[in-house]
């Protein structure tokens, strides 16, 4: 199949389909939305972690010459810290009798939506949701166009790793679009807008990172660097709101169940790529 073509298809289900996942999700009551999406976030960040470590951080090493191997890892630490200064970019903060909480940025979790969901968020904030939504989405095209480029297998699993993050975070987006003032055709309908800038950052990077085969393992170590960042800083904090031993041992679990399952799939398409 065309390769451009591929990008296409598993930027669009990295994207669209990641928001009409949410969108069902939330056809749920309430209280099964709060029982499941822990889940889903844990699971997420197992898949998140392993893209990086098991798929993206050593296939970029394999391209690389010895002596770039420093400048490599100089990426992932530069990617990390970038990530971080982009987050505090978009995030919004919202004050109330003098205390300030953080309600939107590229890379929203659940903690964060709860608490702006109790409080209301201004019509401003939601606005500002799907910016910061649109920009991370544009910047995660890229970064499945640059793994594709690299290995089609690797793409795959790259794709589908986005999804597994993007699935919880658009759930935490429309809670705060509805809360915002918007209605549910409405938030659908811009959360949908938002998810097509994957495709167009996949396809704009298609066509400029072609002749560029000398970057695409520092565009790689980026993308490492984004499912580090994510799941480190954005995710794992969510999940210490919960201390029992039970839910500590569930989130361990779908923890190693989501690198469990990249690794396998990752292996297994290798296994089948032709010589």
């Amino acid at each position: 199949m065309n390769l451009l073509l591929l990008i296409i298809i598993f930027t669009a289900v990295g994207g669209v389909l990641s928001v009409l996942a949410a969108a069902v999700f939330l056809l749920l009551s309430e209280e099964h939305r709060k029982a499941v999406l822990p889940h889903g976030i844990s699971f997420a960040i197992g898949a998140l972690l392993s893209v990086a470590f098991w798929g993206l951080i050593p296939e970029a090493f394999e391209l690389v010459k010895a002596e770039q191997f420093q400048t490599l890892s100089g990426t992932i630490l530069v990617g990390i810290l970038g990530f971080f200064v982009l987050e505090k970019l978009l995030v919004w903060r919202h004050c109330h009798a003098g205390h300030c909480e953080a309600h939107g940025d590229d890379h929203q979790h659940d903690n964060h939506h709860a608490h702006s969901h109790g409080h209301g968020v201004k019509k401003s904030a939601g606005a500002l949701i799907i910016l910061g939504d649109s920009i991370h989405n544009f910047v995660d095209g890229i970064l499945i166009s640059a793994a594709f480029l690299t290995d089609v297998q690797l793409g795959i699993v790259t794709s589908l790793a986005v999804a597994a993050h993007e699935i919880p975070q658009e759930v935490g987006d429309f809670a705060i679009l509805l809360d915002s003032g918007y209605s549910r055709g409405k938030a659908l309908f811009y959360n949908v807008l938002a998810s097509l800038t994957t495709v167009l950052g996949g396809v704009l990077a298609y066509f400029s990172l072609e002749d560029l085969h000398e970057s695409l393992p520092f565009f790689l170590a980026l993308a490492a660097s984004s499912f580090i960042y994510i799941a480190v800083a954005d995710l794992i904090p969510s999940l210490h709101t919960k201390t029992d031993i039970k839910t500590s041992l569930q989130q361990i679990a779908l923890i190693v169940a989501g690198v469990l399952l990249i690794c396998l799939m990752h292996d297994f398409a290798h296994s089948i790529k032709p010589d």
